[in-house]
């Protein structure tokens, strides 16, 4: 039997058989598989009329002929996940700046080097002489670059020091951070974003205040009660070591919110000013603190007060000495584990370290660039060449980041080879999944389509620039991988991202509808993807 396969099924193509006996009648009747007796019979796949499919490579090029992209600076690759087989191409060589798309390689090359069971470990260790209930020295609060540690973690290593019959330290509290350089902003983050938790300070001991776990920052609360008097202003978790300037009005009930909370440069004081109606919600604020390492030491000192005991030195920055003991540990979840957060929401503070963890332990360095030369190691043997790209931070937050598609899609492919891919693929956002810790950034995105809880990817914003990468299963059950970058945009181009997301969602290897281009409209207004919505608990 010959078959025959016919991609299109227009006018044309109708004319173009309606010679063949017998086919006139089963074409008006519209069928997708036609059976044609002849000689030799034909087996005729057709595409029914009102469904014309354009091919993949045209849906793409119109979504990026859209005048949005006039001017910027677009990479897109598509491939077969299986094969490798490049699909589709656009300036794939290109370098550009990948935000948070940076993190796909630093999640992936701390699974390889540090394995899916590793746990930062965050220590109290004691030295001198015991007496009794007295401890004639100091106690040491040694961190392991936890980023997970929450007050309740720090109250619990309070207990474990308390249960050892310890009632009095006549030394210091002495915070230990050496497990990580004293390097803690990252290489061209920008100064406005200093404040802020998504851009918060590096350290080996720290403190996140909830369980999104944005560590080295505190909650600011404000709530108006009274018109004409200055709201009220509480921290979580509460410290001694923040202060607050409440330079801040309670307005009017219906009246505009103009509150607004700074940090003041160099300093832990936290300036609250403007106007908050009388009635509204408590207003959050996520606050980058300067000093992450007393500020965890300030908690753990409070802790260890409720439990009875009492330091009677200062609270101080250094090293403990080779002769301390270990009196309590504090482990935190797996590495499998943490990449739910880190990845969901698109934590900064974990992709860094993750990867001065890296350093720390292929090196003995916990450094950027040592942790970097761990990744990129890891990273050649999966294929990407290291050669074409610059990392100078695990997070993206750096403009100094560059990245191609190209080897993005090379490590995609990758990892699919990997025991742990599983657990990585898992902890992606997937779109369209409103429960926060599935969706994450896609939570909002896609809903509604054939990429909605299908399309496992990676997002990454910052102004102007935009990103999404991973992997979308297609209408035909072809798991394809793709990587989309766009720089140096004016508006918003997140609508088109997840255009080319559908797009592939409903392609098969015979093309794709055409309500598979969900373009979004031309006049769209000028606003810009200016960060990662779990930045600012927008999603």
């Amino acid at each position: 039997m010959l078959r025959l396969y016919v991609d299109r099924f227009d006018g044309r193509t109708v004319k173009s058989f309606m010679h063949l006996p017998r086919l006139r009648t089963a074409l008006v009747a519209g069928s997708a598989m036609l059976v044609v007796a002849t000689t030799a019979p034909v087996v005729l796949a057709l595409t029914p009329a009102h469904a014309a499919t354009t091919s993949m490579s045209t849906a793409l090029d119109q979504i990026l002929a859209d005048t949005r992209l006039d001017g910027a600076s677009v990479g897109v690759q598509v491939r077969d996940a299986a094969s490798g087989t490049v699909l589709y191409s656009h300036d794939t060589d290109r370098r550009l700046i990948p935000a948070s798309n940076d993190k796909l390689l630093t999640s992936t090359a701390a699974l390889e080097v540090l394995g899916t069971d590793y746990r930062f470990h965050t220590k109290v260790l004691t030295g001198g002489q015991r007496y009794g209930s007295v401890l004639a020295g100091s106690v040491y609060l040694k961190g392991g670059g936890d980023p997970t540690m929450l007050a309740a973690d720090y109250d619990q290593l309070a207990g474990q020091l308390a249960q050892t019959g310890v009632r009095v330290v006549t030394g210091d509290l002495v915070a230990d951070d050496t497990f990580f350089d004293s390097q803690r902003l990252g290489a061209d983050w920008a100064w406005d974003d200093e404040p802020y938790s998504y851009a918060a300070q590096i350290s080996a001991l720290t403190l996140a205040p909830d369980t999104d776990y944005d560590a080295g920052s505190v909650i600011v609360q404000t709530t108006g009660t009274t018109a004409g008097h200055a709201p009220t202003v509480t921290l979580v978790p509460a410290n001694n070591s923040v202060r607050v300037d409440n330079r801040a009005t309670t307005g009017p009930a219906g009246s505009a919110n103009t509150l607004d909370v700074t940090r003041d440069h160099g300093t832990d004081t936290m300036v609250v000013t403007g106007s908050i109606p009388a009635g509204v919600p408590t207003d959050k604020e996520w606050m980058a603190v300067w000093d992450p390492t007393g500020y965890a030491a300030g908690v753990f000192r409070d802790a260890l007060a409720r439990h009875g005991v009492k330091v009677l030195g200062r609270t101080a920055e250094e090293a403990t000495p080779a002769g301390a003991h270990e009196v309590a540990d504090h482990p935190s979840m797996t590495l499998a584990q943490l990449l739910v957060p880190f990845l969901k929401l698109s934590n900064n503070i974990h992709a860094e370290a993750l990867t001065k963890a890296m350093g720390q332990k292929v090196a003995g360095v916990g450094s950027w660039s040592a942790g970097i030369a761990a990744e990129h190691t890891v990273l050649s043997a999966m294929g990407v060449d290291v050669s074409t790209i610059r990392q100078v931070d695990g997070s993206g937050l750096s403009r100094q980041d560059l990245l191609t598609n190209q080897q993005i899609t090379n490590l995609l492919v990758a990892a699919r080879g990997k025991p742990w891919f599983g657990t990585w693929y898992s902890a992606l956002p997937i779109a369209g999944v409103a429960d926060r810790m599935v969706g994450g950034t896609l939570s909002s995105r896609m809903a509604g389509t054939p990429a909605a809880n299908n399309l496992h990817g990676k997002t990454g914003s910052m102004t102007g620039v935009n990103a999404l990468s991973g992997y979308v299963t297609d209408a035909s059950g072809r798991l394809l991988v793709f990587s989309a970058i766009i720089n140096n945009y004016l508006g918003a181009v997140t609508p088109l991202l997840d255009a080319i997301g559908v797009t592939l969602a409903k392609s098969t290897p015979d093309g794709v509808t055409p309500a598979a281009v969900p373009r979004a409209p031309r006049n769209a207004p000028v606003t810009d993807d200016a960060v990662e919505c779990s930045w600012v608990k927008a999603c």
